[in-house]
């Protein structure tokens, strides 16, 4: 299936997209797995590894696990669902496993019942689980190992085999390296489905050049082989009011953080004495506002809150934040009322799912994988495109602007401290997004030439983050996190 800017796009819950929201969907997906054997089961058991392992006490990983084996789902569940289920868990030390979906059965099964393989890196992507239900003889119900590949998306052992297999069918004479034959085949289905394909930045110029579109009215074109147009635009703009809520509940909210980190709440303050100095958004103080509306959600995303995956948990305040810059000091997008503004909307998240699809597509999304410019680096991208699409610029400079932004944001590390999504990530992503706008702002003084491609840098990106040390990819064992004394 091709990518959908829903799938880049997707409301969840915090703190991680990879190991909280995937390991959820993970663990949910097995009980489909499971099917009409479900009343069958007597025991569980689930094998969780590498860097889900190494950090998944800071992720809220096992309890994600947990609410999955019962069914839930990270973009329909309830906070006091959430809250009820892990205080009931906590306090029998049993889950029902099914029980959200329909009639459970009850098992003995805790966090501290997972087996946890922190140095065992499973070939396929250092963020495993490995799930197996047994029935009341012993006997093997169901296994599946699953990989949470970035940004909530998860694949399974079974899945990578099936596109491997059909990876074995591609062409020899391909432009494509053998090595990258499963890409391929994965590009070539996504191809395949689409009216306007492209699986790179080349392809994607190329293409608007061909019919005279914008990036934005392109990716509407491949949307609506999906949905309907109607459907797109609402769904948009339900994530962009996702990502206000998220941002005004966290303005309320004073206190700390959940850890052992004692970090306190800014934004409530910060807010307290931005309106006071400056009650009517003048410009002279809009990066104030971007940094605080970045800051504002990954606050939230921080305490397990409702957040927009965007691409990620991790980064999920710079394209909320490089948004409320373009709404609120765009003069173009400003002059035109709400109704430009929504118009605005659509387009920067049009805009900037595209560019997002290259990076999920030729590299990752993953702080496990290739660091932070995973994360950070790929919504900051994407954010820059976005802006300066609705900015005025054509398809060369948004082209140009994401590649500014990306080349200032490579080899980013990801070593949080204590494991915890909190420093450096809530004000990595307030830099960001300021980069973001900054990197705009250069390509619109352009033409869109430029002696860098965007693809160049996404493909120097994957070399990086293969490149770099395990230490500093989301395992919490280098850098920050061994180097800043946790009290």
């Amino acid at each position: 299936m091709p990518l959908s800017v829903f799938d880049l796009f997707t409301v969840g819950i915090g703190p991680s997209s990879s190991h909280t929201v995937g390991p959820m969907r993970a663990a949910s997906s097995f009980l489909t797995l499971l099917g009409d054997s479900l009343g069958s089961v007597a025991d569980i058991k689930v094998d969780v590894f590498g860097s889900l392992a190494a950090t998944g006490a800071g992720h809220g990983t096992f309890d994600a696990i947990l609410l999955g084996l019962e069914g839930c789902k990270p973009e329909s569940v309830e906070a006091n669902e959430l809250s009820a289920r892990r205080t009931r868990m906590s306090e029998t030390g049993k889950i029902i496993l099914g029980d959200a979906i329909g009639d459970g059965v009850e098992l003995n099964f805790a966090e501290d019942d997972m087996v946890k393989r922190p140095l065992t890196i499973l070939p396929r992507h250092t963020n495993a689980m490995t799930i197996t239900a047994f029935d009341g003889s012993g006997a093997t119900l169901a296994e599946e190992t699953y990989y949470s590949v970035g940004g909530g998306f998860v694949t399974s052992e079974t899945e990578f085999a099936e596109k491997e297999k059909a990876a074995e069918a591609v062409d020899e004479d391909s432009e494509f390296a053998v090595s990258d034959s499963v890409v391929e085949a994965e590009l070539a289905s996504y191809s395949e489905e689409l009216p306007y394909p492209f699986h790179s930045a080349v392809e994607l110029l190329a293409q608007c050049e061909t019919h005279g579109m914008s990036v934005a009215e392109l990716m509407l074109a491949n949307e609506k082989s999906m949905r309907d147009e109607d459907e797109i635009r609402h769904g948009l703009l339900h994530i962009y009011s996702v990502m206000e809520e998220c941002a005004s509940a966290s303005l309320d909210r004073s206190g700390y953080l959940p850890g052992g980190l004692k970090v306190r709440r800014r934004a409530h303050d910060w807010y307290l004495k931005l309106k006071a100095e400056d009650p009517d958004h003048s410009s002279a103080y809009y990066l104030e506002w971007v940094n605080l509306i970045a800051m504002a959600v990954n606050e939230e995303n921080a305490s397990g809150g409702r957040v927009v995956t965007a691409p990620t948990n991790g980064a999920a305040g710079i394209i909320p934040a490089v948004l409320h810059y373009a709404l609120n000091y765009v003069e173009v997008v400003v002059e035109k009322g709400e109704a430009g503004k929504h118009a605005a909307i659509v387009d920067f998240l049009l805009t900037s799912a595209a560019i997002g699809v290259l990076y999920k597509e030729r590299a990752s999304i993953s702080g496990a994988e290739v660091g932070c410019q995973g994360e950070v680096g790929s919504a900051s991208s994407m954010a820059a495109g976005g802006l300066a699409a609705i900015m005025g610029g054509t398809p060369e400079q948004v082209e140009n602007a994401a590649e500014i932004a990306m080349e200032h944001n490579l080899g980013l590390t990801c070593d949080p401290i204590s494991g915890l999504v909190q420093i450096p990530c809530i004000e990595r992503n307030a830099i960001a997004a300021g980069k973001a706008i900054n990197a705009s702002r250069m390509a619109l003084w352009g033409d869109g030439q430029h002696r860098v491609s965007l693809d160049e840098v996404i493909e120097t990106m994957r070399q990086t983050g293969a490149d770099m040390s395990s230490k500093y990819k989301e395992t919490a064992q280098g850098g920050l996190a061994v180097n800043v004394v946790e009290c």
